[in-house]
């Protein structure tokens, strides 16, 4: 088990790092549309995508070294709705419309988000009525993937987001991060709006919301990595008593812990992905203690931060309170830790 980042996902992490700092400094909080188009020069949103539709063929491996510097850069756009989730999901799907999608989001030319929490849209014969919550991106997304519930069982339909009786509200969010309700009264569908056959939905979406739990884990290592430097940042430059803070063994110990509890979450995560790749039965467990311990970890190395920072790491003018609250919030999606820790514990009998 070969878990090193290999040459060509290190030149993809450092050219990253390079074009957030310049363009993206995490002082920068929301998501300008135009910067899509720029991000996708750089072969970003095709990542995942096949060269013959456009993309460059990378693997879930290569999504994972660059959310991890997306994490670093406290980076608030539709990556991982979009590049990851949506398009494993339209991947795995079959139909002219899918591939065409998928060609335009390589593009940049389009963005697709999901409809899929705390719902009830409910897929009546050629009409969709009700509601779906936490929609990330509405305001920028082209198209969406919607969960409803329809005779069969629960269906995923593909629509545009300018189809008529569609409607997003947006709702407050402590991080910053653009969240919507979205409401569907009427909406027409067709037969070619399904993704999948009907009933089968998670069937199809089950894989790419997987991986959209393994990329939230590489986000919080990335987010915890960056913490950990404005620590140790701090812990040099800051005198008290005669000498930098950092010469103390309590803040050192405390920076010690948060090393160990940075490269802890990032190589479960890595290892989690390695499983998934290879097809090990317990790739899902995998997946969940990735998710979960990565989720833990991350607010440790946050809450010691604001310890070992004190006042400074509490005044909005510094970028931690951002890192923290981002942390927070990629903890609770794609499953928070209560569901994880059900996955892990029915995967050894304990269920």
């Amino acid at each position: 088990m070969d878990l090193s980042v290999s040459p060509a996902q290190q030149l993809l992490q450092q050219s990253a790092r390079a074009f957030l700092l310049q363009r993206y400094p995490p002082e920068r909080v929301g998501f300008a549309a135009d910067l899509w188009k720029e991000i996708a020069t750089l072969g970003w949103p095709g990542l995942l995508i096949s060269p013959e539709l456009g993309g460059s063929g990378g693997s879930v491996a290569d999504a994972l070294a660059l959310v991890e510097e997306l994490g670093r850069a406290c980076f608030p756009g539709p990556f991982i709705a979009s590049a990851v989730v949506a398009t494993i999901a339209l991947g795995r799907a079959e139909g002219r419309r899918a591939r065409d999608l998928l060609a335009a989001l390589a593009l940049g030319e389009r963005i697709c988000t999901l409809a899929l929490l705390e719902g009830s849209a409910r897929l009546e014969p050629g009409r969709l009525n009700g509601r779906q919550l936490f929609v990330p991106d509405a305001h920028v997304a082209t198209d969406v993937i919607v969960l409803g519930s329809g005779p069969a069982g629960p269906s995923a339909l593909l629509l545009p987001m300018d189809r008529a009786g569609i409607a997003a509200h947006p709702l407050d969010s402590m991080t910053g991060d653009k969240l919507f309700e979205l409401v569907f009264t009427d909406v027409p569908t067709r037969g070619e709006d399904l993704l999948g056959a009907p009933g089968e939905a998670w069937a199809l979406l089950s894989p790419a919301v997987r991986v959209g739990a393994l990329a939230r884990s590489a986000e919080m290592a990335g987010a915890a990595q960056r913490v950990l430097e404005l620590c140790i940042e701090h812990a040099r430059v800051r005198v008290q008593g005669g000498r930098p803070i950092g010469a103390h063994q309590a803040i050192q110990h405390a920076c010690a812990d948060s090393y160990r509890d940075v490269e802890s979450a990032r190589w479960l995560t890595w290892e989690a992905e390695w499983k998934l790749a290879t097809g090990r039965s317990d790739a899902d467990a995998a997946v969940a203690a990735a998710k979960v311990y990565g989720g833990e970890a991350a607010l440790r190395v946050a809450r010691r931060a604001h310890q070992i920072m004190g006042a400074i790491g509490y005044s909005e003018e510094h970028p931690l309170h951002l890192f923290h609250k981002r942390i927070l919030a990629a903890s609770l999606d794609a499953g928070d830790a209560t569901q994880h820790l059900d996955a892990v514990a029915r995967s050894i009998g304990l269920a």
